[in-house]
């Protein structure tokens, strides 16, 4: 496992939003991204994740696609999730990459898209 500091791991999340998409990015609206070491025990519950299941991200809000005119006040969420994300990587441009596909693949779940509209993007 490669590891890095909270701030270099921060620094990396902003790095990777700067390589994604410049619409996709610029039309993120009211949404917080932030980073926790792992994902909390009522997360592992709503989304039933088995002792031997991770997760590397997760987005929490209402998509794009199903607002409709939905007024909210609190924002959207975006949290990658750091130990994660670096047991999987064995060095600094692995861990980049990983980061990026992460965040892209959450930014993916704010507009609406499902598991499989990203795969069949990301092929």
């Amino acid at each position: 496992m490669f590891q890095v500091t909270n701030k270099q791991f921060h620094d990396l999340v902003n790095e990777a939003l700067l390589t994604l998409p410049k619409e996709h990015v610029e039309n993120l609206n009211n949404v917080a991204i932030i980073v926790e070491d792992i994902p909390s025990a009522e997360q592992r519950e709503t989304l039933k994740l088995r002792g031997d299941q991770t997760l590397l991200g997760l987005y929490e809000g209402v998509p794009l696609s199903k607002r409709q005119g939905l007024q909210k006040t609190l924002p959207d969420k975006i949290t990658l999730f750091k130990i994660p994300i670096q047991s999987m990587v064995n060095n600094l441009k692995e861990l980049k990459e990983e980061i990026r596909h992460t965040l892209w693949h959450e930014i993916a779940h704010y507009y609406g898209l499902d598991h499989p509209a990203i795969k069949s993007l990301e092929e």
